[in-house]
C-alpha cells in the first residue's frame, strides 16, 4: 500500500478474465475508498489533478482505473468492430460489455482488500459504475453517475452534430490525436464553459503517449459495449446506495434527458443540473462538482442519504 504522502503511480492488477487494469492510487489507505471511473476513450490522468488532490484533502483515499481498451491496461485482441455495425448498433458476437468493465474495476477493489467503496463514474464510466452499484450492492457507499444516461434508446441520445464527429476516421499519430480531442471536447463542453486549449492539448497528447495499444481500436469496442449492454433501465431499478445524479443542461454527447431518466429510474436518486454545462469538466466546474461528489459521500458515511443542493 502507497503511504499517504507518496506520489501516485501506476500500478497493476491481473482481473479474473485474464484483463490486466492500470490504476493509481492517491491519498491515505485508512481513509474511505473513493473509486473514479472515466468516460470512453479517457484514460485516468483525464480526471483533473486539482480535484483528486481536493477529494484527498477531505480525507478519501482516491483510486482512478484505466478501463480496458485505454491507457495502460490491457487492449482486447478481439477485431474492432467496423463503422456500419457501429452506427447500426449491431455489436460483433465477440463484445465484452458494461458488465466485463464493472468486474474488471471489481477486481482492482479485491486486489487492494477493499470491501465497500464510493463510487463515482462519468459519462461511460458513470455506466460501469451503475452496473457495479446494481450487481453488487453491497460493495457500494454511494454513487455519483456524472453526465450519463440509463441506456434507453429515447433518452441521452447523442446530437447528429456530434454523431458526425464520432464516426470520423480515428486519429493516426499524436498530433492528429491532439486536433481531434480539442475538435469534439470544444463542440461538447457546452458554451458557458469554454476550454482551455493549451490545458486539453496537453490532456491530449499525455493520453496518447500513455496508451498501449491501438486508441481507435479501442474507442470502438468500448462503444461495442454500450450498444450491447442495452437498454439497463431495469437493472438501475436494482440500485439500493444513495445516489448523486449530476449533468449540464447544455449536453451534446449525452443529451440532458440521459440524466433525467437515470434519476427517475434510480430509487431515491437526487438530481443536479448544472446550467450551461456540457460534457466536459474543466477546472472552472471542479470546484463545484468536487464539493457535490464529497458532501454526498460524507452524508453517507455520516448515516445521511444525500446531499444538500441549494
Amino acid at each position: 500500500m502507497p503511504e499517504s504522502n507518496a506520489p501516485a503511480h501506476d500500478q497493476f492488477a491481473t482481473v479474473p478474465s485474464g484483463t490486466v487494469i492500470c490504476f493509481r492510487e492517491h491519498g491515505d489507505p485508512e481513509d474511505p475508498a473513493l473509486l473514479l471511473l472515466a468516460g470512453l476513450g479517457e484514460d485516468l490522468t483525464f480526471w483533473p489533478d486539482s480535484m483528486i488532490n481536493s477529494l484527498v484533502g477531505r480525507g478519501f483515499r482516491v483510486i482512478a482505473v484505466d478501463n480496458r481498451d485505454v491507457g495502460q491496461s490491457s487492449f482486447a485482441t478481439t477485431p474492432a468492430p467496423s463503422l456500419w455495425r457501429q452506427v447500426l448498433a449491431r455489436p460483433r458476437g465477440d463484445a465484452y460489455s458494461l458488465s466485463d468493465m464493472a468486474r474488471d474495476a471489481v477486481g482492482v477493489l479485491e486486489q487492494l482488500g477493499i470491501g465497500q467503496v464510493h463510487l463515482v463514474g462519468r459519462s461511460m464510466g458513470a455506466m460501469i459504475a451503475q452496473t457495479i452499484a446494481a450487481t453488487q450492492p453491497e460493495r457500494v457507499l454511494s454513487l455519483t453517475s456524472i453526465y450519463s444516461t440509463t441506456g434507453a434508446r429515447k433518452s441521452g441520445r447523442p446530437a447528429l452534430s456530434t454523431m458526425a464527429l464520432l464516426v470520423a476516421p480515428q486519429p493516426r499519430n499524436r498530433t492528429a490525436a491532439v486536433r481531434a480531442h480539442l475538435k469534439i471536447t470544444r463542440h461538447i463542453a457546452g458554451a458557458a464553459y469554454p476550454i482551455d486549449d493549451a490545458a486539453e492539448a496537453a490532456i491530449a497528447a499525455r493520453g496518447w503517449d500513455r496508451s498501449s495499444g491501438d486508441i481507435g481500436a479501442g474507442v470502438a469496442r468500448q462503444i461495442q459495449a454500450i450498444q450491447r449492454s442495452g437498454d439497463r433501465t431495469a437493472q438501475l431499478r436494482q440500485i439500493t446506495a444513495p445516489t448523486l445524479v449530476i449533468n449540464g443542461d447544455r449536453d451534446l454527447m449525452v443529451d440532458p434527458s440521459g440524466g433525467a431518466a437515470t434519476a427517475a429510474t434510480i430509487p431515491s436518486a437526487q438530481h443536479v443540473v448544472i446550467p450551461g454545462m456540457g460534457h466536459h469538466l474543466p477546472e472552472s466546474l471542479v470546484s463545484p462538482i468536487t464539493e457535490y461528489v464529497a458532501q454526498h459521500a460524507a452524508r453517507v458515511s455520516e448515516g445521511g442519504s444525500n446531499v444538500e443542493v441549494s
